[in-house]
C-alpha cells in the first residue's frame, strides 16, 4: 500500500431511518427503526481503512456530543482525528429515510465539519504517494470552498487528488469546481450527478465528457448503482464495468464504500479497471447489509468475491 488518506471532507452524524415509504408533503409516516452513526465522510474513510490503507481524518469536528460519537468511530476504526475539537460547535448530522425499496433520501445540517480553518489545511501537509479526498459539501459558496480549492490546486504533483462532486453538485460554484477538477485525478460522481455536469448525458458519455476536465492522466468512475461503473480517462474512452448482482437492503452509503476501496485499490498500484472491479464488489456486499457504514473488510470482501464470482481481493 502507497501513501495515506487524508481525508478533508465532512464527517457527519447520520439519523438513519427505516420507512414504507416517504410521506406526502405535508404528511407523516412512523420509521421501523431509528439509529444514530457516523456518515458522511466517515463512511469513505472507514472502507479505505477496512481495506487495509492508512487514513488520517483531516477535516473539522466538534466539541458536543455528535463530534464525541465521531470521534469514538474514527478511533475503533484506527484513524486519527489531526486537529482539535472546534469549541462552541457541534458535528452536524443528517436525516437519512430508507425506504422499502432500499432507496435512501437525505436531509442535512451542516455544523463544526463545515468550518475547516485554511491554517488547519496547510498543516496536513500531504505527500509523494498520498492521496487527500473532499468531497462537494466542502466546496459549497463561502470562504471555506475558496481555501480548500487553493489548497488542493497547490498539492505536490505526486499526490493523488479525488473528489466525490455528491448531491449538491448544482449549488457548486462552476468555475470553482472546473479549477479544482483540473487537479483532480480521481473523479466519482454518481450517475445522476454525472448528468447533472453534462446536460443530461448517460454515464458512457458523461464519463468521456468528465475525463477531459481533470488532470492530465486522471479517470473518472461515474457509480451507476447495480449497474456497476463507467470509467474513462483523458487517453481512454468509457468502460463500462458490471456491478456484482445482489438483493439490496439498503442503499446508503454504498458510494462511500465504492470510493473508498477504489482509492485502497489504487494506491496498491491496480489498474483503474481492476480497481473498479473490487469497488464494485464492495458496495455490492455493503448493500446486502443495513447502515451507512457497512464497507467490508479485506477478509469478508475476498469471501463475498469468491461466492459471488467477483474479483481476485
Amino acid at each position: 500500500m502507497n501513501g495515506r488518506l487524508i481525508h478533508v471532507s465532512p464527517v457527519i452524524i447520520d439519523l438513519v431511518m427505516t420507512i414504507d415509504r416517504l410521506p406526502e408533503p405535508g404528511g407523516d409516516t412512523l420509521a421501523d427503526s431509528s439509529r444514530a452513526l457516523p456518515g458522511g465522510g466517515f463512511n469513505v474513510m472507514a472502507a479505505a481503512a477496512r481495506a487495509g490503507m492508512p487514513v488520517v481524518y483531516g477535516g473539522a469536528h466538534g466539541s458536543g456530543p455528535n463530534g464525541d460519537l465521531a470521534r469514538a468511530a474514527l478511533g475503533a476504526e484506527g484513524i486519527e482525528a489531526v486537529h482539535d475539537p472546534l469549541p462552541d460547535s457541534d458535528t452536524g448530522f443528517c436525516v437519512a429515510l430508507v425506504d422499502s425499496g432500499a432507496e435512501r433520501t437525505f436531509v442535512t445540517s451542516l455544523g463544526a465539519e463545515s468550518e475547516l480553518p485554511a491554517t488547519a489545511l496547510r498543516s496536513l501537509d500531504p505527500g509523494p504517494g498520498d492521496t487527500v479526498y473532499a468531497v462537494g459539501y466542502s466546496l459549497l459558496p463561502g470562504a471555506r470552498a475558496e481555501d480548500l480549492a487553493a489548497w488542493i490546486v497547490d498539492l505536490h504533483p505526486q499526490v493523488r487528488a479525488a473528489l466525490d462532486p455528491a448531491p449538491v453538485v448544482d449549488a457548486i460554484e462552476p468555475a470553482l469546481l472546473a479549477k479544482v477538477l483540473e487537479r483532480v485525478d480521481v473523479f466519482s460522481p454518481n450517475a445522476a450527478e454525472a448528468a447533472a455536469l453534462t446536460g443530461g448525458a448517460g454515464p458512457e458519455r458523461a464519463a468521456a465528457d468528465l475525463a477531459s476536465r481533470v488532470r492530465h492522466g486522471g479517470a473518472v468512475v461515474v457509480r451507476d448503482g447495480a449497474d456497476g461503473c463507467v470509467v474513462a480517462t483523458t487517453g481512454r474512452g468509457p468502460v463500462r464495468i458490471p456491478g456484482v448482482p445482489v438483493a439490496a437492503v439498503d442503499t446508503n452509503g454504498a458510494g462511500d464504500t465504492h470510493m473508498g476501496v477504489l482509492l485502497a485499490a489504487l494506491a496498491e498500484d491496480l489498474d483503474l479497471d481492476e480497481a473498479a472491479r473490487r469497488a464494485n464488489a464492495a458496495a455490492a456486499r455493503a448493500v446486502t447489509l443495513r447502515g451507512p457504514a457497512t464497507a467490508p473488510t479485506r477478509a469478508e470482501l475476498a469471501a463475498f468475491a469468491a461466492e459471488h464470482g467477483g474479483p481476485d481481493v
